[in-house]
């Protein structure tokens, strides 16, 4: 039993490993533009983070489309059949260029929109302009997570490494160059910072696109995919993947909508928010990295016909997400107050902060679970119970708890934040449950 994980262990470190960084490069992004716009106050703090939050909200659907990629790619990978990878590639690049333009005009809808949410007026003067630069990013985001799903799923996972590492210094520099006027650019504010996420963005799917090519020229025995437009397999994969995307934008909606109410109160307790909420959102990008692999590792077993090997994949997953979270767990505790200073020196803004990151210490088992057994589910085609129990969990359980105790417990931020670690913990127990229920269908099959 021992060697049969270990085994599995291994492929599953190798191909999260270079994931996982990706991730954490992603997130490292966002940091680093609440770092570099920190010198603007609170108000920029948290409408740089209010605007962020909500345009990913609305795109994280498109690019939750292409996750049913995972499970098409690597089962087509685990078969031997490499045209049928290339075909799904096509699939979800005509995919993504179908909703760009829906997703940039919702985000222009938002823009339009925000003076009647009830922000705090120096928030929503700055989180506007914000949000209208940063929707033009749309398209090579959408792009690029179509590259890399089909990436991941054929277990080529170093580019999305180097494209993050990559990306995070254009983005560096182009929020020195363009928040603060250096070089002789103007001076751009919070927006500036907006259009070097966007800059950062394109390289990132440009980047994939040379890789794609460069594989495809190195495996010239494969016959060659036309690029017609096929519509039932589109079909297909929305079906798999509307309710991942659906899933996934929900949990990704309820953090926004929490970081909407949050902007409603007064900008100190929004921007301590917004630091507490870029901190958690780093440690998640671990355990999204290990539901990422985890998806394809499975989905390779199925592919392959081994369900005996899909099992172990997905139970090893969760065993290595959750060794992996109550250690991050214990660092947010134990350095709470020293990680949020590093983003300010408000002391308010730290007091704030460092109580936030107590609380999200606290559900950090429960996020990585939820996210690791999800994407577990995903590699064998289970996408809609997942995205079920996330409306019950967060919708219907932790933000109702979070708003009571916000506004009419008077507890503030914290009571946010409180009502989503129950929504947290309430999706990962069931979610578990369901896994479960699912390896044991599939042992009989095993010992076949």
């Amino acid at each position: 039993m021992t060697g049969n994980v270990l085994r599995e262990l291994i492929p599953l470190l190798k191909l999260a490993g270079p994931v996982v960084l990706a991730e954490i490069g992603w997130m490292v992004m966002g940091i680093v533009d609440t770092i570099m716009v920190g010198r603007l106050g609170p108000a920029a703090i948290g409408a740089t983070g209010l605007g962020s939050g909500v345009f990913t909200a609305i795109v994280i659907f498109g690019t939750g489309l292409m996750l049913g990629l995972d499970a098409f790619v690597s089962q087509a990978h685990g078969a031997g059949d490499e045209r049928e990878c290339r075909r799904w590639l096509h699939a979800g690049v005509w995919l993504a260029l179908l909703v760009a333009l829906p997703v940039m005009a919702m985000a222009w809808v938002v823009y339009r929109s925000l003076d009647a949410w009830g922000l705090h007026p120096q928030i929503s003067v700055l989180a506007r302009p914000y949000l209208w630069a940063i929707s033009f990013g749309a398209l090579p985001l959408l792009l690029y997570s179509a590259f890399r799903r089909y990436l991941q799923g054929m277990h080529i996972v170093r580019p999305l490494m180097i494209a993050l590492v990559v990306a995070n210094i254009i983005n560096a520099i182009g929020n020195w160059i363009l928040i603060y006027g250096n070089l002789g650019a103007p001076a751009m504010g919070v927006v500036g910072s907006a259009w070097a996420t966007t800059v950062a963005r394109a390289w990132m799917a440009l980047f994939l696109l040379a890789v794609i090519w460069r594989v495809h020229r190195q495996r010239a025995h494969v016959a060659p995919v036309g690029w017609s437009f096929d519509a039932g397999r589109i079909r297909r994969l929305i079906g798999l993947g509307f309710p991942a995307a659906s899933q996934i934008t929900l949990e990704v909606g309820v953090f926004a909508t929490v970081t909407a109410l949050a902007g409603k109160l007064d900008p100190v307790s929004s921007g301590a928010h917004q630091i507490a909420l870029n901190m958690a959102a780093l440690a998640f990008m671990v355990p999204l990295g290990l539901s990422s692999a985890s998806a394809v590792r499975v989905g390779h077993a199925i592919g392959a016909r081994d369900p005996g090997r899909a099992v172990r994949a997905g139970w090893t997953a969760l065993a290595t997400g959750s060794a992996i979270m109550i250690a991050i767990g214990v660092v947010l505790f134990l350095a709470s107050t020293r990680l949020v200073s590093g983003f300010t020196t408000d002391v308010r803004v730290v007091n704030i902060g460092s109580r936030l990151l107590l609380i999200a210490s606290a559900f950090q088992l429960f996020d990585g679970t939820q996210a690791v057994v999800t994407g577990v589910l995903r590699g064998i085609g289970e996408t809609r119970m997942p995205m079920i129990i996330n409306i019950i969990g967060h919708w219907m359980l932790g933000l109702p708890v979070g708003y009571l105790l916000c506004f009419r417990q008077q507890w503030g931020v914290l009571g946010l934040w409180i009502g989503l670690s129950v929504g947290l913990v309430f999706t990962a127990f069931v979610l578990t449950v369901v896994w479960w229920q699912r390896a044991r269908a599939l042992a009989p099959a095993r010992s076949s």
